[in-house]
C-alpha cells in the first residue's frame, strides 16, 4: 500500500516535493505516499509493502554512491519479483544499464555504467543544452509525442501532445532497437535534440515480473508550484505555457502510473487544508486550569495574541469566536510565512474549508493568482488551537465530529469501570484535518511536558500520518487517528516495562471493538506481533484457510524526563474507509451489525486501554494478561522461518514476560524441537505473517 519516494543522498529537496504534491492527488488514498530514506532503503523491509519505488530528480551519481552493492540489489530483486520502479530525469538515468551526461564537458561530465539496468541501453543527455545544477537556467518546455498505443490499456484520456518541464534530462538511445527486450517507448521529443540516439524521452521496461518507467523530463512538476520570477524573463513565460498543458500532463503522467499497474484517481485529490484545534474537556473548568498550567511556555505577543513556540509546530491559542481576521493575517505572516511558496497568491492554504479564509503577503510577481493547492510545509503552517473554557465545540465548529456523543460515551464506558481514576480522554484535541496528531505531541517536547496524562489528539483527516520504520498510514476521512499521552514511571521499569505499552494498545483496540456494545463479541479482529491490528477479509468466502487484511497499526514513541517516560501512543484504524484494504464497518455490514461511529468507538478504546494499563502498572504482564493477549493474537504454534537464524524453522510460543520478546522454539527434522528457544527484539525484526517469515531489520 506504500509508494516510496527516494529522499536520500542524489536526491534534491524540490524534485522530492514535486513528486510528492502530484503522487498524493493521483493516488490517495488508496496508497500512501512517503518519502524513503537511504538508510531505510538498504536496512528495513519495504518492499512487500511497496507498490511503486519512485526515485525522483537530483544527480544519480549521488544514487550510486549511496546504494551501489546491496542498495541496487534490493531495488532489483524487488522489481523482478513485481514490483514497480518510476525513475525521473535523475532517476531515469540511474535506471539504465549506461549513463552518458555531457560527453566531453570536463566540469559536467559524467559517465559510466550503471547496475539497475532495467532500460538495456544508454541514457544520453543533456536532450537540451543549458543545464546548471541547482538553477532554472537550462529549464524549458519539453513537447512530447505520445505512444497511444503503448498506453492504451491504462484507461482513460491520454494526450496526443502535451508539453512538460525539461531541465537536464536526458534521451533514451536507440529505445525502439529494444521492443524484443520488452521496452516500449511512451513518447519521444518532436524537437531538435542535443545528442543523438533518437529521440526517446519516456521509456516502459518489462523488467521479470514488474516494470520501470524511466523519464527524461519532469511530467511530475505543475505549474503552480514554479515561481516565475526564479529565472530569467523567459522562465515566466515557460511557467505560463506549462499551466496551459496541465490536463494533458496529468493525463499522460496518470496512463505512465497505470501502465506500471498502479490504481489511479479519476479525478485528481486535493489535499486539504489544515484545520483548526478544538481544545475540551469533561469539564469545561478543567481546559482553562490546563490553559493555566501553560503559562511558562506561552508567549504573549503585541495585540494580546498568545503562542505556544513548539520546537515542530507553533499554535497561536484562540477562543470561540473570538478571532479576528486582521489578527490572523498579522500572525501568519509574521510567524509562518516561511511555510508559503514565494507565488502563493490571496488565500493562505493554512485552513480547512470549514474555516474562514484570510488574506496574506503576495510578491509582486504573483498579486493576483491564488491557489490553495500548492507544496507548502506543513510544519511552518502556524496551528490555531481554539481553548473552549465554558462549552463544548457545537457541530457548527467540528461538522465531522461531535464532542458531545464522545464525551457522554466516555461518561458510560468509564461508569462500567473499576479504576478511579479517568484520565484517558478527559482532555481531547481535536483537528479536522491535521498533520499528524502523533507528530503535532511528540514533535513538540517543550509543549508535550505540560501535557495531562491522557490526553487525546484526534482528528478526520491526517495530511502526514506516520508509521513504524519507513512505514506511513494511510489516513483519509472514515479512519479513526489518535494519539494518547501517557506518563510511565521509571520506578516501574522492572515490573512493568515499558516496551509493552504497544502491546496494551493493540490489546486494547481489539478489546474495545468486540465490547463495542452487544453483539459484536465475536468480531474477527485480531491482533499481529508487535504492532498491528488484522481483522477477517469480507470477502473471504469461507473455504480454505481464513484471510486477514491489516486494518490498522500503531506507533508508540517514547522520551524520558525526570522519573518518568513519556510516551505518545498513535493509532489509525480503518472505521469507515474501505481503501486500501478494508474496514471495520464492511466487516460489520456482513455481520449485520450497526455500523461503528467514531464518537463511540474512540472512548471505548480509551478506557479500555485505561483499565489494561492500570492493571499492568500492578500486577506487570502476568499470566492472565498474557493469555489475554494469546486469546486475541494471530500466532499461536506459527510455523515461521527465522531469517536472523540462517533460515531455521521455528514455532512461535508466546512472548517473554521480562521484555517483550518473540519465543520462538527451533524445529529440526520433521518438526521436532531442537531443545533451543530463540528469543527476538521487535525493534529488530518484522514478523511477515502471511509469507511465514520473521526478517531481519539491519
Amino acid at each position: 500500500m506504500n509508494v516510496l519516494v527516494y529522499s536520500g543522498n542524489g536526491s534534491t529537496v524540490e524534485s522530492v516535493r514535486h513528486v510528492l504534491y502530484t503522487l498524493r492527488r493521483l493516488l490517495s488514498p488508496t496508497y500512501a505516499i512517503t518519502t524513503i530514506s537511504s538508510s531505510a532503503l538498504l536496512h528495513e523491509p519495504w518492499s512487500p509493502t511497496c507498490a511503486l519505488l519512485v526515485f525522483p530528480g537530483g544527480a544519480d551519481l549521488g544514487y550510486c554512491r549511496t546504494l551501489n552493492g546491496q542498495g541496487n540489489r534490493k531495488i532489483s530483486q524487488y522489481v523482478n519479483r513485481g514490483g514497480a520502479y518510476l525513475g525521473l530525469c535523475a532517476g531515469g538515468y540511474y535506471g539504465c544499464k549506461r549513463c552518458e551526461f555531457e560527453v566531453g564537458d570536463r566540469k559536467m561530465e559524467v559517465v559510466g555504467d550503471r547496475e539497475l539496468g532495467f532500460f538495456p541501453g544508454t541514457c544520453r543527455g543533456l536532450a537540451f543544452p543549458g543545464f546548471v545544477y541547482h538553477s532554472e537556467a537550462g529549464t524549458r518546455v519539453a513537447e512530447l509525442r505520445v505512444n497511444k498505443t503503448a498506453l492504451a490499456a491504462a484507461g482513460g484520456a491520454i494526450p496526443d501532445v502535451l508539453r512538460s518541464y525539461y531541465n537536464g534530462g536526458g534521451v533514451f538511445v536507440d529505445a525502439e532497437t529494444f521492443k524484443n527486450r520488452g521496452v516500449e517507448v511512451l513518447a519521444s521529443y518532436t524537437e531538435k535534440l542535443h545528442v543523438e540516439g533518437g529521440a526517446a524521452a519516456v521509456v516502459y521496461c518489462k523488467v521479470g515480473e514488474g516494470g520501470a518507467v524511466l523519464t527524461g523530463p519532469h511530467p511530475e512538476f505543475a505549474a503552480v508550484n514554479l515561481n516565475p520570477s526564479s529565472g530569467d524573463p523567459e522562465y515566466a513565460t515557460t511557467v505560463d505555457a506549462l499551466a496551459l498543458d496541465d490536463k494533458p500532463r496529468t493525463d499522460f503522467f496518470k496512463a505512465c502510473l497505470a501502465k506500471l499497474g498502479v490504481r489511479v484517481n479519476q479525478d485528481e485529490q486535493a489535499v486539504p487544508s489544515l484545520s483548526r484545534l478544538h481544545l475540551s474537556s469533561t469539564h469545561a473548568s478543567d481546559v482553562s486550569e490546563l490553559v493555566a498550567s501553560w503559562y511558562d511556555i506561552i508567549s504573549h505577543e503585541e495585540g494580546g495574541t498568545e503562542y505556544i513556540k513548539g520546537e515542530n509546530d507553533t499554535f497561536l491559542l484562540e477562543k470561540p469566536n473570538a478571532w479576528s481576521m486582521g489578527s490572523m493575517v498579522r500572525e501568519v505572516t509574521q510567524v509562518g510565512a516561511d511555510a508559503l511558496p514565494e507565488t502563493v497568491g490571496t488565500k493562505l492554504p493554512g485552513l480547512a474549508s470549514s474555516s474562514p479564509s484570510m488574506e496574506t503577503k503576495t510578491t509582486q510577481a504573483d498579486e493576483t493568482t491564488s491557489s490553495p493547492d500548492r507544496i507548502l510545509d506543513y510544519d511552518k503552517v502556524v496551528k490555531h488551537m481554539v481553548v473552549h473554557e465554558t462549552a463544548l465545540p457545537d457541530s457548527k465548529e467540528t461538522p465531522y465530529f461531535n464532542h458531545h456523543a464522545f464525551f457522554a460515551n466516555l461518561k458510560h464506558y468509564n461508569s462500567k469501570r473499576r479504576d478511579s481514576k479517568e484520565e484517558f480522554g478527559k482532555y481531547l484535541l481535536y483537528g479536522e484535518v491535521v498533520t499528524s496528531t502523533s507528530t503535532l505531541l511528540e514533535k513538540n517536547p517543550t509543549l508535550l511536558a505540560q501535557l495531562p496524562p491522557g490526553l487525546t489528539a484526534t482528528a478526520t483527516t491526517q495530511l502526514a500520518g506516520r508509521g513504524r520504520g519507513s512505514n506511513v498510514w494511510v489516513s483519509p476521512p472514515g479512519s479513526l487517528m489518535f494519539s494518547t499521552v501517557l506518563k510511565h514511571p521509571l520506578s516501574l521499569t522492572a515490573t512493568a516495562p515499558v516496551i509493552f505499552i504497544q502491546y496494551l494498545a493493540a490489546l486494547a483496540i481489539v478489546e474495545g471493538i468486540t465490547t463495542y456494545d452487544t453483539g459484536y463479541e465475536d468480531f474477527p479482529v485480531k491482533l499481529k506481533w508487535p504492532n498491528d491490528i488484522y481483522a477477517m477479509d469480507p470477502t473471504w468466502d469461507g473455504r480454505g484457510e481464513k484471510k486477514y487484511v491489516k486494518i490498522g497499526g500503531i506507533l508508540v514513541n517514547s522520551s524520558y524526563a525526570g522519573s518518568d517516560y513519556t510516551l505518545v501512543a498513535g493509532i489509525g484504524l480503518n472505521v469507515t474507509n474501505a481503501a486500501p484494504t478494508t474496514s471495520l464497518n464492511a466487516i460489520a455490514k456482513n455481520a449485520r451489525l450497526p455500523p461503528f461511529t467514531l464518537e463511540k468507538l474512540l472512548p471505548r478504546i480509551l478506557t479500555c486501554f485505561e483499565s489494561v494499563y492500570r492493571r499492568f502498572c500492578r500486577t506487570g504482564f502476568d499470566r492472565t494478561m498474557e493469555e489475554t493477549y494469546y486469546g486475541r493474537w494471530l500466532h499461536t504454534d506459527q510455523i515461521v522461518t527465522l531469517e536472523s537464524a540462517g533460515g531455521v524453522r521455528a514455532r512461535i510460543k508466546g512472548i517473554t514476560q521480562d521484555f517483550g520478546l518473540l519465543l520462538a522454539e527451533e524445529l529440526g527434522w520433521e518438526d521436532r524441537k531442537t531443545g533451543k528457544v530463540w528469543q527476538l527484539q521487535s525493534d529488530s525484526n518484522s514478523f511477515d505473517f502471511f509469507k511465514g517469515l520473521v526478517k531481519r531489520k539491519a
